[in-house]
């Protein structure tokens, strides 16, 4: 995504069966699905059967939706009037408006539930955007941390940054889970997701005059001002069936003559899942209650259900079983969804977003950055419903959808931004410059906050927020090349024959005889042991106006720190000026329990921008 370098030969389908003619100029879709088929044919032999490819998998075009909104999050053109079922009306556009795209379907429906993207299909879809010469690769997809040798995608993905190409990445969505952040290779921007100021809610109010706000982008709601019966999966329940087994609603266990014409709890514990409606849907039920387990606690998105419904937080779901179990006849009201506003909300720290500390190499903070990657309105794929339900018809040509697939199109946009307006700059200055104007704190000036109120750490948002304007003129860069990489690859234990993967057709690189974890120019800097004195080098590149920059710090509770030099005078663009850190333990003092790191900041400036880093300490 981005400028189309003088190099770009048209991107094309390829497939005759689909019919689609090569236009030079075009820049459209490929789909690379060679190890998907031999896998799907070599599953259906071990079943005595034979696949045969449907349409959907020999041609480019979205069955999913998934790749139709991240892509146009990412560089979609203005559209007045955009809502989804009325809800949230405005402008939409992408990060980079302007922008040419390209569009690489590597992943496909689940073979027996394991298998969606395969390696050699993930690697020949990045090969083809080096070989097509894009700016950006954005990456909405990953799977749960593994060392770089064994994930294709980190592989890959290094082969762009060698090339030239930046790479964003989504964080994962296993979140609040700590250590579960994917996509950690200090070569890709790794970017969580944050909410936004609006929400999409409905209310329920209980026999008992109690108003509870639900999350909802039901089409339709139930009759205003009527209270419904209530009754809950488990009190619904077939004889052969447990209460546990039927509290999630399935619809063979519950007896229908009870849940006919009425409101539905089901209880919800599986984050991925949002068929409670279609099984209530299915039971005859007049609306439904998604009623959030302890485990999902705080976890709520709006999704576009098949019947009025509303998804409640655990704390909430509490308060409704309560009610119900207080009396022999409960009743509810459910009202119509509406858009909300709340300036003082955002940004705070989706719970789904995947967290540190990186599992993979504890010297590299990950996430980089938060974006914004709750209910976010882009366009939706014409081929796919609005719901996985087999009985939803409705085709929508926009939709929310959460995830931090969803922020990382947002930073992908921008980097495509920067990188049209400072095309000479590397993958690593653009994500510095990214990461340095990042903010830690709300539009209040107030520390950015968990999905549960409490303060969140850069374990969870990295750098912080992004900021898009900012990011054009950071003044200062943390530069990189592919030989720090290998450099860093050496450091973090690859031999040469390990390093094979990374340079391919290059000569064998040899690692060099030292070369320190503390030296690699990485924009943040995260200790994961201090036990007395500890020195950090890093070098700065000035890609704005000559001037004197000096350096200020906020430094983590119980360390010290001193930078040398505290000034640094740069005389033209392209200066690079090095400068060291030394911290060490402060003496005597005692690190609050439960917390296993601390963090600060460091901040360069010359009066007009403010070059940030991050800084984390284990202790």
């Amino acid at each position: 995504m981005g400028p189309v370098p003088a190099k770009w030969r048209g991107v094309c389908h390829t497939n005759k069966r689909d019919g689609i003619k090569c236009n030079r100029k075009l820049i459209g879709v490929r789909h690379y699905n060679r190890n998907y088929l031999q896998m799907a044919r070599r599953f259906a032999r071990r079943h005595n059967s034979t696949y045969v490819p449907t349409t959907k998998v020999i041609t480019g075009r979205d069955y999913n939706g998934h790749g139709t909104h991240t892509l146009s999050t990412a560089g979609g053109n203005f559209v007045p009037n955009v809502s989804v079922f009325g809800q949230g009306t405005g402008v939409a556009k992408g990060g980079a408006p302007k922008a040419r795209l390209a569009s690489y379907k590597v992943c496909w429906d689940p073979i027996d539930d394991i298998g969606e993207c395969f390696d050699a299909d993930l690697m020949a879809g990045i090969e083809a955007a080096i070989s097509d010469g894009v700016d950006i690769l954005s990456v909405s997809l990953g799977g749960a941390p593994n060392e770089y040798i064994q994930e294709s995608l980190s592989i890959g993905c290094f082969h762009a940054v060698k090339n030239g190409i930046m790479v964003v990445a989504a964080a994962g969505n296993s979140g609040p889970a700590p250590s579960t952040v994917s996509n950690v290779a200090p070569w890709m921007l790794t970017v969580g997701a944050s909410n936004t100021n609006r929400e999409f809610v409905n209310y329920i109010t209980l026999g008992n005059n109690k108003v509870i706000r639900g999350f909802s982008l039901s089409e339709e709601g139930l009759e205003p001002n009527k209270f419904y019966p209530m009754i809950t999966g488990a009190d619904a329940r077939l004889p052969n069936a447990t209460a546990e087994e039927a509290s999630a609603c399935f619809p063979d266990l519950l007896n229908r003559s009870k849940v006919e014409g009425k409101i539905l709890v089901c209880l919800r514990d599986d984050a991925t899942s949002f068929q409670y409606s279609e099984f209530a849907a299915m039971s005859g039920a007049a609306g439904v209650i998604l009623a959030n387990s302890d485990n999902l606690g705080y976890e709520a998105v709006s999704k576009p259900y098949l019947i009025a419904a509303s998804l409640v937080i655990s704390r909430d779901a509490d308060s409704i079983f309560a009610y119900i179990k207080s009396t022999r006849s409960p009743v509810a009201k459910l009202s119509e969804v509406k858009t909300e506003f709340n300036q003082n909300s955002a940004p705070s720290m989706a719970p789904f977003s995947s967290r540190g500390p990186n599992k993979i190499e504890a010297a590299i903070l990950k996430p980089d950055v938060i974006a914004p990657g709750v209910d976010i309105i882009a366009a939706y794929s014409g081929g796919k419903a609005a719901t996985n339900f087999e009985d939803d018809n409705r085709i929508v040509p926009y939709l929310s959808q959460s995830g931090t697939s969803m922020a990382c199109p947002h930073v992908s946009g921008i980097a495509a931004l920067v990188k049209t307006v400072h095309p000479d700059w590397s993958p690593a200055a653009i994500r510095s410059a990214i990461m340095t104007t990042a903010t830690a704190s709300t539009r209040n000036s107030q520390p950015i906050l968990d999905y549960d109120t409490t303060v969140a750490t850069p374990i969870s948002y990295g750098a912080g927020l992004v900021n898009p304007n900012r990011a054009l003129d950071p003044g200062l860069v943390y530069n990189l090349n592919p030989e720090n990489y290998l450099n860093y690859l050496c450091a973090h234990g690859y031999n040469d024959s390990l390093l094979r993967s990374f340079t391919i057709s290059d000569k064998p690189y040899k690692c060099p005889e030292f070369f320190r974890m503390e030296d690699f120019n990485y924009p943040s800097i995260l200790i994961p042991k201090i036990n007395g004195p500890i020195l950090y080098s890093r070098h700065l590149k000035n890609v704005g106006s000559p001037g004197i920059y000096n350096v200020s710090f906020n430094a983590p509770p119980g360390i010290s720190i001193s930078v040398e030099p505290t000034s640094l005078k740069f005389d033209k663009y392209g200066d690079e000026k090095k400068f060291a850190v030394t911290f060490d333990l402060v003496p005597n003092f005692t690190h609050s329990p439960g917390h296993d790191h601390v963090f600060g900041d460091l901040t360069w400036s010359d009066g007009f921008h403010s070059v940030r880093s991050t800084i984390g300490v284990k202790v």
